[in-house]
């Protein structure tokens, strides 16, 4: 096997759960080769570097080696390797914390472990000299 589909690759590697929504995000643009969009049909060989966007990152892959059927998670880097950089997995992070500090309007109230996120998250800031007396020594006459 010289060539695969690359939305074929993507749901065999599980970057996405079904193959359809691998072909959809072809589609939509968020599947690109060398800086361009590819269509669901484009062929992929060993070597090549296929970057995805689930936002807010913009994952990359480089092929290891070639396959149409679906493995097991434990296999998988024996057929890809991330290479993602660092910078775009901060973003995770930094999504993750945020997440709890701006909740959306319409989300209802924080799940349990959100709460818990949060207080941790609050606690570590004040604990880190973060409490700010807004009052100026000249403003208490």
């Amino acid at each position: 096997m010289n060539e695969v589909r690359v939305d074929k690759w993507l749901w065999a590697m599980r970057v996405f759960k079904t193959r359809t929504v691998a072909t959809e995000a072809c589609k939509k643009g968020r599947v690109l080769m060398g800086g361009v969009a590819v269509k669901p049909s484009r062929t992929i060989k060993v070597g090549d570097v296929v970057d995805v966007r689930k936002p807010p990152v913009t994952y990359s892959f480089r092929v290891k080696a070639l396959t149409q059927n679906r493995l097991g998670a434990k296999l998988v880097p024996d057929y890809m390797e991330n290479i993602t950089p660092k910078s775009e997995l901060d973003l995770l992070d930094i999504v993750r914390i945020s997440g709890f500090i701006d909740r959306r309007k319409g989300l209802g109230r924080p799940t349990k472990r959100e709460g818990r996120d949060l207080a941790q998250f609050t606690e570590s800031i004040s604990e880190d000299g973060w409490d700010f007396d807004f009052l100026d020594e000249d403003d208490e006459d």
